[in-house]
């Protein structure tokens, strides 16, 4: 399971290290740059990644969390501990009760076809 999670914040890693240099380059932009807040919902991925001792056993997966770690110790991004309640993602990424797709999207502020749940 952690690993799946390391591979996520590892893309998310990826688009933040992206967003940083780019708003670096805007001439106006407040310098220095602030880090990126990235959401997580899994406390042990967090946990672990900001731990300084891994011991996974897979290449791929240390390799993800290796550059994370320097993300992290260079403050480019960090990470933010998100309830998975509380997670408008999640019906983006799995199957979930009507209530609750309805829910988050009332909080991403989504207008649904009718006004009541069917």
């Amino acid at each position: 399971m952690i690993e799946s999670e390391f591979i996520a914040l590892n893309k998310a890693k990826e688009e933040a290290k992206w967003l940083w240099n780019f708003s670096k380059d805007i001439l106006y932009w407040p310098k220095p740059m602030p880090a990126i807040c990235v959401h997580c919902d899994n406390q042990s991925a967090i946990e672990r990644v900001q731990s300084s001792m891994y011991n996974g056993r897979s290449r791929h997966i240390h390799h993800r969390y290796n550059t994370i770690k320097n993300l992290l110790s260079n403050i480019i991004i960090y990470f933010n501990y998100v309830k998975s309640n509380k997670n408008i993602m999640d019906p983006l990424t799995k199957g979930l009760l009507k209530k609750l797709v309805y829910n988050s999207s009332r909080v991403m502020d989504l207008k649904p076809l009718k006004d009541e749940i069917v």
